[in-house]
């Protein structure tokens, strides 16, 4: 092939323009370069399309866990308002509850809580406290005395009486 067939062949694809209908020659290597630029920005947008759903799936589904960590939250700062003693397990309890009936709300399942599990609020619960045993006694000024200085020898000295010592101590001031 000689040089000026090759020029022809480059000059094959021709386009029109809108102005007139004038024919205008482009180079096939112009046309070709063109129309991969464009394949390859139609395959951008199409991946870029995709990574656009995905990110609004993973923003709904972060909206969701936030708003319900947000609702669980509210709960347990009701319970502990309310004096409840074991804040997880009234937790799980009023959880169960606003999660099988839809008409509830919190208030009402925390009165609801307070009449049916009496002993997880505090009103309650200081009425139920064991008393005190006779082994132990109240704490008083000389005692706390002895303990610190018992505590200072078992950290100091690192032997096992000394730390026994401390801990019969403690035991009856607890």
């Amino acid at each position: 092939m000689s040089q000026s067939e090759l020029k022809e062949e480059n000059r094959i694809e021709e386009s029109e323009q809108s102005d007139g209908g004038r024919v205008k020659l482009v180079p096939v290597s112009e046309a070709i370069h063109y129309r991969r630029r464009a394949q390859s920005a139609e395959q951008k947008a199409e991946s870029l399309a995709i990574e656009l759903e995905q990110a609004k799936a993973k923003s709904s589904e972060a909206t969701k866990e936030l708003e319900s960590m947000r609702s669980e939250r509210s709960l347990k700062d009701a319970l502990a308002a309310a004096g409840c003693v074991d804040v997880e397990t009234a937790f799980l309890v009023a959880k169960a509850k606003l999660e099988s009936r839809e008409d509830v709300d919190e208030d009402g399942v925390i009165e609801q809580l307070k009449k049916e599990k009496r002993y997880l609020f505090a009103e309650t619960a200081e009425k139920s406290r064991p008393l005190k045993t006779a082994g132990v006694k109240e704490r008083t000024s000389g005692g706390e005395a002895v303990l610190e200085r018992a505590a200072m020898k078992a950290a100091t000295t690192g032997h096992r009486g000394d730390l026994q010592e401390y801990l019969r101590l403690r035991r009856n001031f607890v």
